[in-house]
């Protein structure tokens, strides 16, 4: 340990009392400095108070005449987690300055870093120069300076300054950084927490890139600051180029509000305001846009709007043709308390169409939920009660046979319940859910059309989706199972089940001739009825075999497997009384087919008795390989078929279980540690083994190139409305050419239509401070073959913000 020279004990305890001082005065300026975020007064919550002061060096002289105190060779110097670094410090009781010189370094208590050759500041530390600074902030911002000044404890000037948030390289320490910002001044206002720059010019890779006379960020460590946000530029074919500029005002800790002004050279002035409040226990958000358009028939073009559509622009039934448009959003999350959570998403707007055609942030999607809901989860049991509506947003007229708009139901309200006791039942576990909604729709969904006058002409299928008018539906279910294991291994799982349901219909008139029509193109008699109620028993065994084999390399499992389930048949589908709004999806694949109902929803209950059998197996290896598949089929035993009884929506027909033994399903993958996986999964026809549905998908991730390929086959399905097969490949790229850089594309080709449907690639580059992305893709419609292509880039600046735009659409014939 080094001593200091002390020359008497009352001389000691002077030079303890100025180093004292010395220090406060080095860390009191030297810790806000690199901060940027404090002023002259914060300083004293940066030391705790009863902090220790520790000096080390290896000479401490006090000069009686000079009224000096100087610690000379490696003087260290702790003081409530800050530290102070030097080859000497100096302090004069005189001049009441302190000077620090040699490799001096300053780390603060929160690991700022700042180092020079030379400090000089008053004790009180409102004024200060500083040689050669450079200063490294705790998140990783950078400042040099040749010189800087401190003036009344509050604004701090940087001269022939450097700033950058782009880390020194190691091996080259001298080599330019991706971005940095000289200026000929750098104003720091503690007080205002700005960074200013004057006479500023912007570097990239170490080449002037722009002058700046003059321009101000907010505190690199400021995170809420009012101010300009940087700009950015859209393009869009009917709206023109348009310039975005953002302004935040940060009006609270916790409350702001952003505006936001958009000039399309075709549609004039967009406005934006947003809202933004939080509270202990959640936060919302209300955002307001409109815009008085310049040239609203940019819009309605012959494509989307043929005269035989009989759509008149001056209806609104669009929207787009109208000279102002706008919408209002408010979004809302809050907890009421650990277990339960309140909030919703709502879009309101003068027409359907608008936040997507001018990119509503957090709006613009093609399909909007709007929701109101309370949700609440405890261990195993769940609660979610919501109102819905959807918003798709489109350019079709409501009146256009396409359109979707207004088909769209109010679902006021809809609500899910699972409970799951703590304990056994009868030994086994017991399960509630109820399910229930009330639904409204103000126009008749009646109609799947595909249009494609290139391989086929208009091809129409009746189908009734939705019901103009009220319906309503409350189901409860309870399953009880319990497993077994035998000796052998057997393991045997007995199951439970009795569901029950309630519904209600108030049908409009073109409903019910809807459904007595389609009855008579099905040879079906209509049995609409306003309510009634229906239940399904089910009594099912599953028996599983695991075994397991082994070698030296691997593992092996087989699991044949078997259902039986035993049920009445299913209620009032072959009348067609049942509205389905939730079980029209229907899809028999390897990973259904041991579902017990294999509907999507509670609409349609599957009935009649039936069994699932089929093989399961996985494989693992000692060189890190896996493998997995399963293959099976499903037979119906007894009863009636539910998947044969049509219904408004034919969801059972083509599905593969409309006949009494399904067609087979399988899937077969594997996985390797060299990061190659794919899978091929499939059905066949259960006496032919024709392919009816297929799916291939293989992937390699891996440096430097990353391959993703994906084929999918559909055969006819003409009760759907697609009288063809179909056929589509899509494959995927990335390759890193260097350390940063990355090219990267997509594509997806419509084998039966011989048309590429989407195309894609693009190019990047990122690093620690700077991000650079910008793509190229092209999609074309399958019935006009129409073209849109799109071009995007973005750049990022750490600390400094982001520019670019947002996808740029154009169409080409």
């Amino acid at each position: 340990m080094r001593e200091a020279f002390l020359p008497s004990n009352r001389q000691a305890g002077l030079a303890r009392l100025y180093a004292a001082s010395a220090l406060a005065c080095v860390l009191a300026y030297a810790v806000p400095m690199p901060a940027l975020a404090q002023d002259v007064g914060d300083m004293a919550a940066t030391v705790p108070s009863g902090s220790q002061m520790l000096l080390a060096a290896d000479t401490l002289v006090y000069n009686n005449d000079n009224q000096t105190v100087t610690a000379v060779g490696g003087v260290q110097i702790d003081y409530g987690g800050n530290r102070l670094v030097a080859q000497r410090v100096e302090y004069n009781r005189n001049t009441k300055r302190m000077v620090a010189s040699g490799n001096v370094e300053v780390i603060n208590s929160d690991g700022t870093k700042i180092n020079s050759d030379h400090i000089d500041i008053t004790d009180d530390f409102a004024d200060g120069f500083v040689n050669a600074l450079r200063v490294e902030t705790i998140d990783k911002a950078y400042f040099a300076a040749e010189s800087a000044e401190r003036m009344g404890g509050v604004l701090t000037t940087f001269h022939n300054g450097v700033y950058t948030a782009c880390e020194p390289c190691e091996d080259k320490p001298d080599k330019a950084p991706t971005w940095r910002v000289k200026a000929r001044k750098i104003i720091w206002n503690g007080e205002k927490k700005t960074v200013r720059f004057e006479n500023a010019n912007f570097e990239f890779f170490g080449f002037p890139l722009a002058y700046l006379p003059a321009f101000e960020i907010a505190d690199p460590t400021v995170k809420r600051k009012s101010g300009f946000l940087i700009p950015s530029i859209v393009y869009k074919s009917d709206l023109g180029v348009g310039v975005k500029v953002p302004y935040y005002l940060a009006l609270s800790p916790t409350y702001d509000l952003t505006v936001i002004g958009t000039g399309y050279t075709k549609q004039g002035f967009l406005g934006e305001a947003e809202w933004r409040q939080r509270f202990n226990n959640g936060q919302y958000s209300l955002k307001i846009a409109g815009i008085h358009q310049q040239d609203p028939d940019a819009f309605l073009d012959g494509s989307a709007f043929p005269p035989t559509s009989g759509h008149n622009i001056n209806s609104g039934g669009v929207g787009d043709a109208n000279k102002f448009r706008g919408m209002m959003g408010t979004q809302g999350q809050f907890a009421i308390n650990p277990r339960w959570d309140f909030g919703w998403d709502v879009l309101l707007q003068t027409d359907k169409n608008f936040s997507n055609t001018y990119n509503i942030d957090k709006y613009s999607a093609s399909v909007h939920q709007s929701s109101v809901y309370l949700t609440g989860l405890n261990g195993r049991n769940y609660f979610d009660l919501r109102a819905m509506h959807f918003e798709v947003q489109e350019n079709t007229p409501n009146s256009y046979a396409s359109a979707r708009s207004g088909k769209q139901p109010w679902v006021l309200p809809s609500l899910d319940y699972a409970y799951i006791p703590d304990v056994s039942v009868a030994g086994g576990q017991l399960s509630l859910n109820v399910n229930s909604r009330v639904i409204s729709r103000d126009a008749l969904d009646q109609t799947f059309r595909v249009i494609n006058p290139i391989v086929n002409p208009a091809v129409a299928t009746e189908r009734v989706r939705g019901i103009e008018g009220q319906s309503g539906r409350l189901t409860a279910e309870a399953e009880w199972k319990r497993s077994f294991i035998t000796d052998d291994g057997l393991v045997l799982t007995p199951l439970l089940a009795l569901q029950g349901d309630v519904d209600y219909v108030n049908a409009s008139s073109a409903s019910l001739n809807a459904v007595n029509q389609m009855a008579t193109n099905l040879g079906q008699q209509a049995d609409t009825r306003s309510s009634f109620a229906r239940y399904m028993a089910t009594a099912g065994l599953e028996m599983r075999w695991p075994v397991l084999f082994s070698s030296a390399n691997s593992n092996h499992v087989f699991e044949p497997m078997a259902q039986v389930f035993m049920r009445p048949n299913e209620q009032y589908v072959g009348g067609l009384a049942v509205p389905n709004e939730d079980a029209q999806s229907m899809v028999f694949d390897a990973t259904t087919l041991f579902e017990r109902d294999k509907f999507s929803g509670y609409d349609r209950v599957e009935g009649g008795s039936r069994a699932n059998v089929g093989l399961r197996y996985s494989g693992s290896y000692n060189n890190g390989w896996g493998t997995n598949a399963i293959f099976g089929q499903s037979y119906q035993i007894g009863g009636e078929n539910s998947f044969a009884a049509p219904d408004l929506v034919n969801v059972g027909a083509h599905s593969g279980l409309d006949t009494t033994k399904s067609d087979y399903v399988g899937l077969f993958g594997f996985n390797s540690p060299n990061g190659f996986a794919a899978s091929v999964s499939g059905r066949f026809d259960e006496q032919s083994f024709e392919v009816r549905r297929a799916e291939l998908k293989a992937a390699y991730t891996g440096l430097p190139v990353s391959l993703t390929a994906r084929y999918a086959f559909i055969q006819a399905q003409p009760l759907y409305g697609f009288t063809t097969d179909r056929h589509e490949v899509s494959l995927g790229a990335s390759t890193q050419l260097a350390e940063n850089w990355r090219v990267f594309g997509s594509g997806t080709y419509d084998l039966q239509q011989s048309l590429l449907v989407r195309d894609g690639v693009g190019f990047a580059y990122s690093d620690s401070c700077f991000t650079y992305l910008m793509s190229y893709s092209q999609s074309r419609d399958l019935n006009t073959r129409e073209v849109s292509q799109s071009i995007g880039f973005n750049l990022s600046f750490r600390t400094l913000g982001d520019f670019g735009s947002s996808s740029s659409a154009f169409a080409t014939q």
